[in-house]
């Protein structure tokens, strides 16, 4: 019954499937500006567990996690530009509605 109890690289690729697929599915379907921005940190933190996954497990060196902080940093810098946005469709449009995003260009 031990194996049951081991967590290997295995695991850890389904979760990050299983983030990237809801994230996927949340920025598909949703029309909220916010619902999309966590769908899309969703997918960045897929993409950096694999590499902190494979890094452990793979390669046996820090590259992996380098790359998951950076990825992390970001999605920080990317979070704050992307609500910025949202602030400004929200003070024309009274919504945060992806689709009435193309009014701001007029």
């Amino acid at each position: 019954m031990s194996f049951l109890t081991e967590i290997g690289l295995n695991h850890f690729l389904v979760v990050s499937a299983l983030m990237f697929t809801l994230g996927m599915m949340i920025v598909v379907m949703r029309r909220n500006a916010v619902a999309v921005l966590m769908g899309i940190e969703l997918l960045l933190n897929s993409a950096a567990l694999n590499f902190v996954a494979f890094s452990r497990y793979v390669s046996h060196d820090l590259n992996g996690h380098l790359a998951a902080i950076f990825i992390i940093v970001v999605a920080a810098a990317e979070a704050t530009i992307i609500l910025a946005i949202i602030l400004n469709i929200f003070s024309h449009n009274h919504s945060v509605n992806v689709d009435e995003a193309d009014l701001l260009s007029q």
